[in-house]
């Protein structure tokens, strides 16, 4: 292992910035495929193809159920191809004729069609907590205190009377038991008076802070709490396997909410939308991430895993939560939405994706290291 991680950090920063993006979003791909691949064969739907990356197959082979494996030279996707996709007005009747009764994908019910979709985005729930289990069995759980480590000097927290080697309990009767729920609940009241609990050399205390207001991340994010003070050390405690899983599946949803919450913070404006990234910043990141060890890109991949269920499952046309959104109009309806207005919508949802995927490219290019790279070339 020493060696792999030797050779590693020898390879020049691209090639292994490149190679840990393909791995990454490889992983996250397959298992969210795999798990659209596995529902379809329990509703009884047979798969024609399933594929990793896009364009001309570089590898392909076919397994005994008779689905056609792929493996394409872009890897910046995948897809499963099932049989009978298209409804029955989309396609001629000489396509129609070599349809398998019983095994198309539009001739199962509502309910059956709402499972091998709604499946993608599940597996990627539970690769994340998968994922988060193993790190925490084995290079343990990061456990943090509320303890100050460091105040600033002419901070809001030095006006309140902090001292490194507080340790703060509450805030405004809010129990706190980690440094990341302080920062959380701070940066939310900037200007805000707030009242501290603190434990000093065993003795309680209150004290009143008014965390200062400083610009959010991005330069338009809105204003922010800052209190100016620095969390103590954070330790690992490795669980076992029970415990390690219930922590995967309580880091999971922590990590979905928090997700939630910062898109919600974006669209009222808290935070900049100049955060969004798009494919370069997770791969300048997968590499960041790949030059800090195994466990770090694990941990990165995990998060990603959350957050690719998480816009899948939007109700956007096109994506998963699109089709499961059509699908709840079709049960509640009792027949499938009119099919011009499903194109209309798989038309309105296309333009999206596209308008967010060159938004969040701009800001890859412009606010990561491709524009600070720029920036330095020109001065």
């Amino acid at each position: 292992m020493e060696l792999l991680g030797s050779l590693w950090n020898a390879l020049p920063a691209l090639p292994r910035t490149l190679i840990a993006f393909a791995v990454v979003l490889g992983v996250l791909v397959f298992v969210h495929e795999l798990g659209h691949y596995l529902a379809a064969r329990w509703r009884g739907v047979h798969v024609e193809a399933f594929s990793i990356g896009f364009g001309r197959p570089v590898l392909r082979g076919r397994d005994r159920h008779g689905t056609e494996w792929r493996l394409g030279w872009i890897p910046l996707g995948g897809y499963v191809k099932m049989h009978g996709q298209e409804t029955p007005e989309d396609v001629p009747p000489e396509v129609r004729a070599t349809w398998q009764e019983g095994r198309t994908f539009h001739g199962k019910s509502v309910g059956s069609r709402a499972i091998v979709v709604a499946a993608g985005p599940i597996a990627n729930f539970l690769l994340a907590m998968a994922l988060f289990a193993g790190l925490f069995m084995t290079s343990g759980r990061p456990v943090s205190n509320t303890s100050l480590a460091a105040v600033v000097e002419s901070s809001a927290a030095a006006r309140a009377g902090l001292r490194a080697g507080d340790e703060i309990l509450a805030l405004d009767d809010h129990r706190v038991t980690r440094f990341e729920q302080v920062q959380r609940y701070v940066q939310q009241r900037p200007g805000q008076s707030i009242a501290m609990l603190v434990r000093r050399d065993g003795e309680e205390t209150t004290l009143t802070a008014v965390p200062e207001s400083r610009e959010g991340a991005g330069g338009a994010g809105g204003a922010v709490g800052v209190l100016g003070v620095q969390g103590g050390a954070v330790r690992f405690e490795r669980l076992d396997p029970v415990s390690a899983v219930a922590a995967g599946v309580v880091q999971t949803a922590d990590i979905t909410w928090q997700t939630l919450a910062g898109i919600g913070e974006m669209i009222v404006g808290k935070r900049s939308a100049k955060e969004l990234g798009g494919p370069i910043r997770i791969a300048e990141i997968s590499g960041e991430a790949a030059s800090l060890g195994f466990g770090a890109l694990v941990n990165l991949m995990a998060v990603l895993s959350v957050s690719l269920g998480l816009l899948n499952l939007f109700p956007i046309p096109v994506l998963d939560g699109g089709h499961l959104m059509f699908y709840a109009a079709e049960a509640i309806r009792g027949r499938p939405l009119p099919p011009r207005v499903q194109e209309y919508g798989f038309r309105a949802g296309f333009a999206l994706l596209i308008a967010l995927f060159l938004f969040a490219s701009r800001n890859d290019i412009v606010e990561g290291g491709v524009g600070r790279f720029v920036a330095r070339l020109f001065g």
